[in-house]
């Protein structure tokens, strides 16, 4: 029994226990905030790579019809509608209600 006091008050490992649990409970930056943290760095990288992907593809998508007559009628026919004369128009409804 005297052994296991001397071990429980040895001032090194009261500091030392103090220490780890204050750098885990109490501090400005504790462990479980940098944790938080860091999963929300990694969920805004994600998005921010997304976003990235997006706007290649849109600069690519203006790059053709720019360039391209084929894909400017392409994209006018899907989402202005627009017809040549002569042409009828069939718009079909999904179950979700988006027009194809």
């Amino acid at each position: 029994m005297k052994r296991i006091t001397q071990i429980l008050t040895n001032k090194y490992l009261v500091a030392t226990l103090f220490f780890i649990v204050w750098m885990l409970f109490f501090d400005q930056r504790d462990y479980f905030q940098v944790r938080e943290r860091q999963q929300d760095l990694k969920k805004l990288e994600a998005k921010k790579q997304y976003y990235e992907n997006e706007i290649a593809r849109t600069k690519q998508e203006l790059l053709d019809l720019q360039n391209n007559p084929a894909a400017l009628e392409k994209f006018a026919r899907e989402h202005y509608l627009m017809k040549k004369d002569g042409e009828d128009i069939y718009l079909i409804e999904d179950s979700t209600g988006s027009k194809k």
